[in-house]
């Protein structure tokens, strides 16, 4: 397995008025990732959500209305990001965005694209109260990952990350990267999800990437107010830093942040660590996730 050079995305929420718009503002981004050398590119979840209010032709829109936007030009919103992904020639995790399935529920998917358009997709398995009492979004599917030039690697979107077997499930199965996209609109927010990468480096002797949104939004009833900063954690142990921070960017601006990773690093500490925490991890209450098939 090469060395990964990640970009994780500081989004700036703004205020685009269609999906065309919006995919430009994505190319560009990307057009910078790309320039600096990135060869996966992560943007945080429901960072295109800031199209709703345009979408649903009112501003602010409610938060039934914003959401039933968002569902309806999923695919069209899917599409662009395969498009950019592919213009770029870059791996990418556009953040996430709602999707209605066949069973009639909305779940917040995160597809992962491949330079060539190939696609896959991870599910939020656990809601925020927001996402369950506010909007009627759904759990999804359980954890999986996924096969890429660098190696396995996981997602644990956001509030996902907060449980350890989520993304345990996810190392079981041969990931050494999880990425998690987060939106968070308060330092509380931001923390528990910072903390909780943080210790799932720890735990799994693995690295962990937050990409968060960021700005104020009063026109959207979903990113109206959006704090955080991108970070890569790692272990706490023998070749890393003494408090596991590989990187970390400046809270609330608009920003990439870059990290040269190997997979090497991790399969060293693993095995001459001080000490040995994913061998001794138990057995969670998930199986081993299953790879996803891109199509």
């Amino acid at each position: 397995m090469t060395a990964l050079r990640l970009a994780l995305m500081q989004y700036p929420v703004e205020r685009p008025d269609s999906v065309a718009s919006w995919g430009a503002k994505l190319d560009r981004w990307l057009a910078e990732a790309r320039d600096q050398g990135a060869g996966l590119a992560v943007l945080p979840e429901y960072a295109c959500v800031e199209l709703g209010s345009a979408l649903a032709g009112r501003a602010p829109a409610g938060e039934a209305e914003e959401l039933a936007a968002m569902v309806e030009a999923a695919p069209r919103i899917l599409d662009r990001m395969r498009e950019a992904a592919m213009a770029a020639g870059l791996w990418l995790l556009p953040g996430t965005l709602p999707q209605r399935d066949a069973d009639g529920a909305v779940r917040n998917r995160a597809p992962l694209i491949a330079p060539d358009g190939r696609l896959a997709f991870q599910d939020k398995h656990a809601m925020t109260r927001f996402e369950a009492e506010r909007w009627g979004v759904t759990a999804g599917a359980p954890p999986r990952v996924f096969d890429t030039p660098w190696g396995r690697i996981g997602i644990s979107i956001c509030y996902d990350s907060e449980f350890p077997d989520h993304v345990r499930a996810q190392v079981e199965a041969g990931a050494w990267l999880i990425l998690a996209p987060s939106c968070t609109d308060t330092p509380h927010g931001f923390n528990r999800v910072r903390v909780s990468a943080a210790a799932r480096a720890l735990e799994n002797q693995c690295f962990v990437a937050v990409s968060p949104t960021v700005g104020e939004a009063p026109w959207s009833a979903a990113l109206d107010r959006n704090r955080g900063r991108a970070a890569v954690l790692g272990p706490i142990d023998r070749g890393f830093p003494e408090d596991g921070v590989i990187t970390e960017g400046v809270p609330d601006r608009p920003q990439w942040l870059l990290a040269d990773l190997d997979p090497a690093r991790i399969a060293t500490v693993r095995r001459e660590g001080a000490v040995f925490n994913h061998r001794d991890w138990p057995a969670g209450r998930f199986p081993a996730a299953t790879p996803a098939a891109f199509a």
